[in-house]
């Protein structure tokens, strides 16, 4: 147990729509805690260029990737015993990214149900711990598109900015229907990483938050 009465075992993941900040947030509360870092490898994965010129083509293939990839890290961070701040969740793969291509018609159906059942078999599974809070960061549209712009990934910004304005309306429902652990909601306008009294408060309500959850079962 530390200052903030985070336990050692905590599981902490940060939740957000692209460019809104999840990598560096992940990375200034593990440095804080003393905590491992389950980070989401971009540089590596071999569909995401693909995907970005031909979504119909490739949704299913970077998805099926992104999962396995999210449940071999579950199961790390399981066999290791928690003390991980994780950057985005598993639950946003299939609540955000997987459903808006069914949706939108870039999946088909039928690799959407063989999606799904995939992921439900995951969750069943004793490698697949729940976080012990998810931090959601938000922020007005226009701001996270200025830094997914600043951030200068081609494939991103070349992206229509229509496909932005679909993914910020999905996961501001997605989260005010989340409840398989605690949220803590921060805004990036309300918050800076390299300022050690911001992050004393982001630590100080995550704390709070688990002391609450743990209490009230």
């Amino acid at each position: 147990m530390n200052q903030y009465l985070i336990p050692e075992n905590a599981i902490i993941t940060v939740a957000g729509t692209v460019g809104v900040g999840k990598s560096t947030l992940t990375a200034a509360l593990a440095e804080q805690l003393g905590f491992k870092t389950s980070l989401e490898q971009v540089d590596h994965n071999p569909y995401l260029e693909k995907f970005y010129h031909d979504f119909e083509r490739w949704s299913f293939h970077l998805q099926i990737y992104f999962l396995a990839e999210r449940f071999k890290e579950q199961k790390k961070i399981f066999e290791m015993g928690g003390g991980f701040v994780q950057d985005r969740s598993i639950y946003e793969d299939t609540g955000i990214f997987a459903k808006m291509h069914a949706d939108q018609g870039t999946m088909s159906k039928t690799d959407y149900e063989t999606y799904t059942s995939l992921f439900d078999a995951m969750v069943m599974t004793p490698y697949f711990p729940h976080p012990d809070v998810l931090i959601y960061i938000e922020g007005s549209l226009p701001s996270i598109l200025n830094r997914i712009k600043e951030r200068g990934r081609e494939m991103e910004i070349q992206t229509d900015v229509t496909y932005w304005e679909h993914m910020y309306e999905r996961y501001s429902k997605w989260i005010n229907e989340f409840d398989a652990c605690p949220v803590l909601r921060l805004n990036i306008e309300e918050y800076d990483v390299h300022d050690p009294e911001s992050m004393k408060d982001i630590l100080k309500r995550v704390g709070d938050m688990i002391s609450t959850s743990a209490a009230s079962k």
